[in-house]
């Protein structure tokens, strides 16, 4: 029994550090492997660099479905242009707060996402044949004129845009790009195959860049940018690393303030502590959550929580020890009278941390991710893994003292 229980033990840690060696590491077995966090991970605007934007619509009370439309428009736009780490969030009831990691050029990222990209095809008097709504797909092409946009029309777009040229056949019709007319070709016949091109672009990146805007589609009213700032990845270098130098030390002392007052518990709650590391980081990064330094602060705040659950416990396992129980009684009534106490403090922070998820933007959005992934991590490992290792221990029989419990006096006690 005693040799079991230590083992129990010895593969418990075990776990725990192969588990923190491939998240930490990675893994190759063969043609397999796991990539290291810090190769998936996705780091935010203040820690990698690059720009925010924040536009607001040019329309006195947009609703929330138009704005909601506007979102996902400018987040298939980001995707479009492989802005995988980018976000983009609502901010109050007409703004939209849009943040790039890694950009280079601020300005040409501001056009490309704010443009409102409606193409409209009008006649000689103005009126309106087919807009891009009627688009199905758009792309670029080079042709022995040079640089076009090709389109292709639903089954709505195609019969009007027949119609127009019909009816304007040896006429201009008007191509407009935003109100602005951007081609005025000459009808020579009737198109009835679903197809035009915009001519007039200047290389293949220009066509390319209006191609996906037009397929992404057009958003429902224009925005105007009321602030944008580029953040440089050096400050943002610094500052992830004088963070994690602190999160680092916090972390230490924690675990020397565990081990001096809490001594074999405080060693197996450090143990648990690293399990809760290895699982928030692994969610953090393979999960692609975007991490920002208020979320590091999360996950150092978490952290402290996981501690506070197990300094609970602890401390209920030291009185049920004083009043003359045996170990494995002292340590089921030490977690069962602090479970509730340590539940309703997470539901607590939860709950805070959900409303900061849903209310909170920017930043704010990372610290509550964290926030909220690290309590329930750290609620998972203070109750499930503390209790297999602390169980293993005891079970070997080899600690019997109390003061290998926090007792101040030499006294063994049962198993």
């Amino acid at each position: 029994m005693q040799n079991k229980s230590l083992a129990k033990f010895l593969i418990g840690c075990l776990v725990i550090a192969f588990a923190f060696y491939i998240v930490f590491f990675g893994l190759e077995i063969g043609t397999a492997s796991i990539p290291s966090v810090q190769k998936v991970i996705r780091y935010g605007l203040d820690l990698k660099g690059g720009v925010y934007i924040v536009y607001e619509a040019a329309k006195e009370n947009p609703t929330r479905r138009e704005m909601e439309s506007a979102l996902q428009l400018i987040r298939t736009r980001l995707d479009m242009r492989n802005f995988y780490d980018a976000t983009a969030t609502i901010q109050g009831s007409k703004r939209i707060r849009v943040e790039i990691p890694g950009v280079k050029d601020p300005d040409e990222a501001i056009q490309y996402i704010g443009r409102t990209a409606l193409i409209e095809f009008k006649g000689p008097s103005g009126d309106l044949i087919v807009s891009g709504r009627n688009v199905v797909d758009a792309y670029a092409q080079q042709t022995t004129s040079g640089y076009v946009v090709a389109l292709k029309f639903d089954k709505e777009g195609t019969k009007k845009f027949a119609e127009g040229t019909k009816k304007y056949l040896g006429q201009n019709i008007g191509i407009y790009l935003d109100g602005k007319l951007i081609s005025n070709p000459v009808v020579r016949a009737e198109i009835d195959n679903g197809e035009a091109v915009i001519e007039g672009m200047k290389d293949l990146e220009e066509a390319k860049t209006l191609a996906q805007q037009i397929k992404a589609g057009a958003l429902p009213f224009a925005l105007n940018v009321i602030e944008s700032k580029a953040i440089g990845p050096s400050l943002g270098n610094e500052a992830f690393k004088s963070t994690l130098k602190a999160g680092i030390i916090g972390i230490l002392l924690v675990f020397l303030f565990m081990i001096i007052f809490y001594r074999l518990p405080g060693l197996v709650a450090d143990i648990a502590l690293v399990a809760y590391i290895v699982i928030l980081v692994a969610i953090v990064g393979y999960a692609k959550i975007t991490l920002t330094l208020p979320g590091i602060a999360g996950i150092i705040l978490s952290a402290g929580m996981a501690v506070d659950a197990n300094i609970l416990i602890f401390a209920r396992l030291k009185e049920e020890l004083r009043s003359g129980k045996t170990l494995r009684a002292a340590m089921d009534a030490g977690f069962k009278r602090a479970l509730n106490a340590v539940i309703d403090s997470n539901v607590t922070t939860i709950i805070a941390g959900i409303v900061l998820l849903f209310l909170g933007t920017g930043p704010i959005k990372g610290f509550a991710w964290t926030l909220t992934i690290g309590i329930v991590v750290s609620f998972f490992t203070a109750i499930t893994v503390t209790r297999f290792l602390l169980t293993s221990i005891i079970n070997t029989g080899l600690f019997k003292d109390i003061r290998w419990y926090g007792g101040k006096k030499t006294r063994e006690v049962d198993a």
